[in-house]
């Protein structure tokens, strides 16, 4: 098959489009290197042995967008990941991330419509459930009003991609997942942002490293055993293969809806102390952090009932926490040889 990965030479579009091409697929990536590295093209083709096609722009272009959809109108599926992603910058800058992430969205469609593309994969999150009513969260659960502006658009993107595939031919899987952590095994690919990392695992590893100074836990006085935040994490190479059985689901026509959606997730919840400790045992470091107040926009606690994805994929995760954290390390400590 054909495949547009949008944002694929971000973290987890750069290990999407590695599981892809391992299956054979030809991949066409569109980014605009806004929190991603060209050198990533470059990783992808020593893992894979091939070097993806590469478009450098911006989606929320309409012009652009268009240009590129009538020169490549022979794609097989899109699977879209290009969006911002912080929840406390889009507390901070919410029209930023509206603009960003639901024009990109429409026209994505728009181009899908006009040139008979039918298949989309849509990167959403489990932020759609907000502060769940019961744990662990599944697909029939209530999606509760988003806790940030970020979860918002992932809300929002889901009811226009739902309007459309009801209104076109167009059809789509969102894969809701919770908390994508750890790096490739091969160590040339992993979670790579620019400036100060939003997500906790870079982080930590940044932190041990002596990037940062120390590391900041948003809050100890939640609900839970120990006091601060639980969160399903899940090594991102399972995360990635979940998108390559998503879309080899559609293009061979096994859906039994037009707009399907699976939690993406371990099913286990660990809290932020539980990820420090398994972090500290598998690198043989001590962590420097202190507990500070709440972050605006986070949930208390939230992990997935991954059963449908597991019986109507044919798809679950494998590794758990330590080898998560294990390949995080790895990947950190690559980075420092290669400055």
């Amino acid at each position: 098959m054909k495949i547009l990965v949008t944002g694929g030479t971000g973290y987890i579009g750069s290990h999407t489009v590695v599981e892809l091409q391992a299956k054979g697929h030809e991949v066409i990536i569109i980014d605009n290197l806004s929190n991603s590295n060209i050198n990533v093209l470059d990783a992808i083709e020593k893992i894979s042995g091939i070097k993806p096609e590469f478009e450098n722009f911006d989606l929320a272009d309409m012009a652009k967008t268009e240009d590129f959809f009538q020169r490549n109108n022979d794609i097989d599926g899109i699977i879209h990941f290009a969006a911002f992603k912080a929840v406390g910058e889009s507390v901070d800058n919410p029209l930023m991330y509206y603009r960003n992430n639901l024009y990109s969205l429409v026209n994505i469609l728009q181009g899908m419509k006009d040139n008979s593309i039918p298949n989309l994969v849509f990167s959403s999150s489990c932020t759609v459930y907000g502060q769940p009513e019961e744990l662990p969260v599944n697909e029939e659960a209530p999606v509760q009003k988003a806790e940030s502006p970020y979860g918002n658009t992932k809300q929002i993107s889901e009811e226009v991609i739902f309007d459309t595939t009801k209104a076109s031919d167009i059809k789509a899987i969102a894969l809701r997942y919770f908390n994508p952590i750890g790096a490739h095994e091969s160590t040339e690919i992993g979670e790579l942002p620019l400036g100060v990392p939003n997500n906790l695992m870079p982080f930590i590893t940044q932190t041990a490293i002596g990037i940062r100074e120390q590391l900041s836990v948003f809050g100890d006085d939640y609900n839970t055993p120990d006091g601060t935040a639980i969160r399903d994490y899940i090594h991102v190479v399972d995360l990635a293969q979940a998108h390559v059985i998503a879309v080899e689901r559609m293009v061979n026509k096994n859906m039994k809806k037009d707009f399907e959606y699976f939690n993406l997730g371990t099913g286990n919840g660990y809290s932020v102390l539980e990820v420090i400790k398994s972090f500290e045992k598998v690198s043989e470091q001590k962590l420097n952090y202190k507990i500070v107040g709440r972050r605006a926009g986070d949930v208390e606690q939230v992990w997935a009932d991954t059963n449908f994805a597991n019986d109507e994929l044919g798809w679950k995760a494998k590794k758990n926490i330590d080898e998560m954290t294990l390949s995080a390390w790895k990947w950190e400590l690559k980075l420092q040889t290669e400055k």
